[in-house]
Order: structure tokens, then C-alpha cells, then sequence
């Protein structure tokens, strides 16, 4: 690899001192790296880490410091260009990131003599129909979540698999996740964590009215639906704030988000796309784990 582009979360590293660093080391081994936060169009008002309008289009690798929040939102925002990411550890737990500040010029030499392998995670794409309308999409790489907006009242849906009725649940919500997202809010609602490069889907009640608490796994072309059942929710499409504290609301990776009303149904299917993540490290994901626990 010889070109680079630097994401870098601007609230964890706000001088650019790691940033500066990074590509002080990849200029001076003769590559070529443009960083984000040289761009001053970069620094919107939208809270976006990156745009891919900016990324020059022979760019082979992006280099992201932050944590894995930074990491999961900046290939969602690039996933269309299909280069692959490398996490730069400067968060907290770091599940998805590949290296931290005290062993990056190993890992970008490896990168520079291309020795790495390529991890192909899934990801998942969510659509929300009221009636026959399609009123919201967005993909996640990790989870789609709907639960309540801070009010502290179950909801009920029904689950359908293929178009087959699985159970009605009442709950504080339901995590849709993928294998790379059973490290995230699923571990926290009690799912297993699962290889990452596993191709599968997993549903997992949060707190649910019931004896028995199990996340289910699915096959990776399984279509997921959830129907709202009838609750007292605020109703309309929601794009920046909620009406009230009571609303449910469907949310993608913590990122977007989508009020949803009774009947609405959420439809969840693998994305064609994929997250593709550089991987230089000899640790394997189970000492990851074991290091983390």
C-alpha cells in the first residue's frame, strides 16, 4: 500500500497531535496521505467524521483514530468506495481496531510491505414501510436497535422470519446485530459474542417480559421483519429530534434513526455491502476477547 486517507475522531485527538504523527511516518517512508482534518470542508455541522466526496479516488487504505464507535461510523459513511479501514486505537475498548499509539509504526510498516490480510464483515440493510410506503433506509454495520426514546415503557412487536411468524414479545426493545455487532449492545442485553467474520443474523430481546431470555441466530439471507404492535406512541418520521421522550424509534449503528408508530414494520436483510477491515496483527480475535474480559 502506498495511498493513504487519515479519519480522525476530532473530540479524542482535537490538537491532530496522533494524527500529525501517523502521516509525518507514512510521508517520510515516501506515501502518500491526505488527512481529514487537513480539510477544512471535513469539519461540518453535522458531527460527520468523514465525506467521501473527499477521499481522492486512488486511495487504497483509510486509517481511523478514534474507538470503534469512529471506526463503525466512518465505514458507513465511505462504504461506497469499498477501500478498506484500519482502526488506530485512541478510545476506550477497541473491539474493532487493529493497533494503538504505541505500536503504529509496526503496523503501518506492514502495510507498507503489504503484509496484512483482509477481514470481510457484514453488514445489514434496514428499511421501515408504513402501509406500502418505504419511508426511511439506512444500513448498519453493527445493529439496528428499536426500543423507546428515555421513557421507561415496554414496547410490543411481533418477529416474522421469511414471512413466517416466529413470537410477540414485549420488551424494552429488540437488537437485529450482526456478528461483528455481538460485541456491542447485544453483549450488554446478554448475547453471545460470535467471530466477527461469521455471516449471520441475531435477534436479541432487551430486558424482555419473560421467563426466557435467548438471542436467536439466523442465516445471513434470512429476512428479518418487525411489526409494531399497538403502544402509545407519538407518530411521523423523525430526522433530528424526537417529538417526545415516549417515541419509539428505530436506530442504525447509534447513528440514524427513524420514529416508528404501530404497524409499522422494519424489514432487515444483509447488505450486499460489506466492511472490509486490515488486519496486521498476529492476536487472534479469541486472546482479543480473553485480554478484554
Amino acid at each position: 500500500m502506498k495511498y493513504f486517507y487519515i479519519v480522525t475522531n476530532r473530540f479524542k485527538d482535537p490538537d491532530g497531535v496522533n494524527t500529525r504523527k501517523i502521516a509525518h511516518f507514512l510521508r517520510s517512508k515516501g506515501a502518500e496521505c491526505v488527512c481529514q482534518i487537513e480539510q477544512e470542508q471535513a469539519f461540518n455541522k453535522t458531527g460527520s467524521y468523514s465525506d467521501v466526496r473527499l477521499v481522492p479516488d486512488n486511495t487504497e487504505c483509510v486509517i481511523v483514530l478514534g474507538g470503534d464507535g469512529t471506526l463503525i461510523q466512518a465505514s458507513r459513511e465511505l462504504s461506497e468506495k469499498d477501500i478498506p479501514f484500519i482502526g488506530v486505537n485512541i478510545g476506550t475498548l477497541g473491539y474493532l481496531t487493529d493497533t494503538d499509539m504505541s505500536s503504529f509504526e509496526e503496523t503501518l510498516e506492514s502495510l507498507l510491505r503489504d503484509d496484512y490480510e483482509i477481514d470481510r464483515r457484514m453488514m445489514l440493510d434496514g428499511c421501515i414501510y408504513r402501509g406500502e410506503e418505504r419511508i426511511f433506509s439506512d444500513m448498519a454495520l453493527n445493529d439496528v436497535v428499536i426500543n423507546r426514546n428515555g421513557a421507561l415503557r415496554i414496547i410490543d412487536f411481533d418477529i416474522y422470519v421469511n414471512g413466517e411468524y416466529l413470537n410477540t414479545y414485549s420488551a424494552d426493545g429488540v437488537i437485529v446485530s450482526t456478528a461483528t455487532g455481538s460485541t456491542a449492545y447485544s453483549l450488554s442485553a446478554g448475547g453471545p459474542i460470535i467471530q466477527p467474520t461469521a455471516r449471520l443474523i441475531m435477534v436479541t430481546p432487551i430486558c424482555p417480559h419473560s421467563l426466557n431470555q435467548r438471542s436467536i441466530i439466523f442465516a445471513a439471507d434470512d429476512e428479518i421483519m418487525i411489526e409494531m404492535k399497538d403502544n402509545k406512541s407519538s407518530s411521523g418520521r423523525m430526522t433530528g429530534s424526537l417529538k417526545n421522550d415516549s417515541a419509539r424509534v428505530a436506530t442504525f449503528d447509534g447513528e440514524s434513526f427513524c420514529e416508528v408508530v404501530t404497524g409499522d414494520r422494519i424489514v432487515i436483510t444483509q447488505s450486499e455491502r460489506i466492511s472490509r477491515f486490515v488486519k496486521t496483527s498476529r492476536i487472534s480475535f479469541l486472546e482479543r476477547i480473553r485480554n478484554k474480559m
